[in-house]
Parts: C-alpha cells; structure tokens; sequence
C-alpha cells in the first residue's frame, strides 16, 4: 500500500497514494490506523484524492478508523472523495456517521475549532 502520513501535534493526515481501496489494501490501512490511534493521534484525516473506486472492504477500513477516533475522543475525517467513493458512502448511508469535509485545509480548521471547544468545555 502507498501512502504518506503528515504528522502533527494533535492531528495525523494520512494521504492514500492508491486509485482503488479494496480488500487488496484495507487490512493494511486498518493495521496503519491501529498503529497510529495507539501512538496517541486520536484525530486522523484521511485524504482520498488519487482513490477513484472503493468498495466494501474499503469502507470497513474507513469505518475502523472512525470507531478509533471516536473511543479515543478524537475525530477521523474524510477529505477530498471522489464522485464514485462519495455515492458508496451516500449509498451506504454512512454519509451520516462519517465526517466528510471537502478538503484538507477544512478539515484541519474542523480539529483545531473542536480542540477550542473541548478546552472551552473543561474550563466551565
């Protein structure tokens, strides 16, 4: 599986290299989402700009690291899906539990404003 993972304090951006996520890849990029959740990111953004196709092994990739995220207090976000990935979400009526944000930059912003929240939230 290629891919590049862009790490930061209190965010990981994990940018898929691949034009298909499918059964080929996903144990893969649940092992790397495992990895990551237990090296402490607790909010992973994955970017999906060169996948073109997924399918539903794919989608149990996606759906571990949401899970990840959230029993960890963070946020997984999806970034930047193209037309065939966004209908399987849609189709699949995952488009209501997974955060989809158009673009990187975005979902950056959505972490940091959630980080504000939370501290906001411990001071009260």
């Amino acid at each position: 599986m290629k891919f590049s993972a862009d790490k930061h304090d209190s965010y990981i951006v994990v940018k898929l290299n691949e034009d298909k996520l499918t059964s080929a890849i996903s144990s893969e990029l649940k092992t790397e989402f495992v990895m990551f959740n237990s090296q402490d990111f607790k909010n992973i953004i994955l970017d999906l700009t060169d996948t073109a196709y997924c399918d539903s092994s794919g989608l149990s990739a996606i759906l571990v690291g949401n899970r990840l995220c959230k029993n960890s207090g963070g946020s997984f976000i999806l970034t930047s899906l193209q037309d065939h990935v966004k209908k399987l979400i849609s189709i699949s009526q995952l488009d209501n539990i997974l955060t989809i944000i158009p673009t990187t930059g975005e979902a950056v912003d959505y972490i940091m404003m959630e980080q504000i929240e939370k501290n906001l939230d411990k001071e009260q």
